[in-house]
């Protein structure tokens, strides 16, 4: 079995409730397929870069799964027959990342990334 990483658009008009049922909803169609879910997170409602199908935002929400490409593609097929979800992306990825994904960590506002801050840090850590 392969690992993927499905990550779906639903319309902004849903309430979070009814995207988490969502959620629910294609990991069953995956665990019947013969695959199981690693893991799922909600992203929350978010601006698009442009309008899908006259929405101006839309709940974004993650799946982390371990299935064969078959059940993968049943997944993605009724995701798309579906008239809640606007945009589904699958990929397949080699290991999962523990822990939340990039999307669910938060950084304050005024903390930039650079490279020469993560250095120090690995430095500090070392050093405690």
């Amino acid at each position: 079995m392969a690992l993927y990483e499905h990550v779906f658009i639903s319309r902004q008009d849903l309430t979070t409730l009814q995207t988490e049922d969502l959620i629910k909803q294609y990991s069953d169609v995956l665990k019947e397929n013969g695959g199981k879910v690693i893991g799922h997170e909600y992203w929350g409602l978010r601006t698009l870069a442009y309008k899908i199908n006259k929405n101006r935002k839309g709940h974004y929400c993650l799946i982390k799964s371990d299935s064969p490409p078959s059940a993968s593609q049943e997944m993605e097929r009724l995701m798309k027959l579906n008239e809640d979800i606007m945009r589904v992306l699958t990929i397949k990825v080699q290991k999962h990342e523990d822990g939340p994904s990039i999307m669910m960590r938060s950084k304050s506002k005024n903390e930039e990334y650079s490279p020469e801050q993560t250095e120090k840090s690995e430095t500090q850590e070392l050093i405690n």
